[in-house]
């Protein structure tokens, strides 16, 4: 954990040493094709005031955009590697992101959720055993756009306790709009967080990796049960 904030500390420094460098040699250049032109500029046709401002005025104009480049770079970078310590702050507690595997464990209720990408007129939600076969369905009725949070109890059919083992849940949806695809939403304890390429990203304990924009919410409170 601290060995990606700091390498990508290094990384901004020598990558805002290069640019500093890249804009210093660029104004070097810039310079003695100025000074070259001044001494050999024709004496009955000298570079006028006008040009000669014109070409400074766009040579500190380039200095500038190049310092602001530099500038934001280094403002972007520090931003990542203070996101990356913030959610080490997620490390070894449950999150709730995208995915449908609940497992049911010596009958204990199964907290998950739904995410309504729009209002729908009925939802119904299936659970499913490893097999494929529905053990338990419910009709939630109409529900809002939004994140729905739930909770399995881990019965079947006719309220049949159900053995422990990997479930799955998905659900359907439909709205006066035609179909809306609603998400299945999973909770997973978080082992570990990475700045990658694409982001933050972290490593969850079914060995899933998912990044920090997919996290829908942070268990705290028990969910509703159905």
């Amino acid at each position: 954990m601290v060995s990606n904030v700091v390498n990508s500390s290094s990384v901004t420094s020598a990558a805002s040493a290069s640019a500093t460098s890249a804009s210093a040699g660029s104004e070097d250049r810039f310079l003695k094709l100025l000074v070259t032109q001044l001494n050999n500029q024709d004496p009955l046709n000298p570079l006028d005031n006008a040009q000669l401002t014109s070409q400074l005025a766009q040579m500190s104009t380039v200095s500038g955009i190049e310092k602001l480049n530099t500038a934001l770079q280094s403002l972007l970078a520090q931003s990542g590697s203070s996101q990356v310590l913030q959610s080490a702050g997620l490390i070894g507690r449950s999150v709730l992101v995208p995915g449908q595997q609940l497992a049911l464990q010596q009958g204990a209720a199964v907290p998950f959720a739904i995410e309504m990408p729009g209002a729908a007129d009925a939802v119904k939600v299936d659970i499913s055993d490893s097999a494929g076969h529905v053990v338990r369905s419910y009709d939630l009725g109409s529900l809002a756009a939004g994140v729905k949070t739930l909770s399995w109890d881990g019965k079947g059919t006719g309220d049949t306790a159900l053995p422990d083992g990997v479930y799955k849940v998905s659900a359907a949806a439909t709205g006066a709009g035609g179909n809306v695809i609603p998400v299945a939403l999973t909770y997973a304890n978080v082992t570990s967080v990475a700045q990658g390429a694409n982001g933050i990203a972290l490593t969850l304990a079914d060995s899933r990796m998912v990044g920090f924009s997919d996290v829908r919410l942070i268990a705290s409170a028990a969910s509703s049960s159905l």
